[in-house]
């Protein structure tokens, strides 16, 4: 899942530079959305394994 947020990232880049503010936008917000996700989840594997194994 954060190979893909990076990949709307460099998607929102480029299209930032071409001029597409629209696009970028709309990746850009897909990107922390994406980001945000991964982040939770990487927390509450990080917790419940830390529980398991005790």
């Amino acid at each position: 899942m954060l190979y893909y947020a990076i990949v709307f990232f460099v998607i929102a880049l480029i299209a930032a530079a071409l001029g597409f503010g629209g696009i970028a936008g709309a990746a850009t917000g897909i990107a922390k959305i994406l980001f945000f996700v991964f982040l939770a989840l990487f927390i509450l594997s990080l917790v419940f394994g830390g529980l398991r194994r005790r």
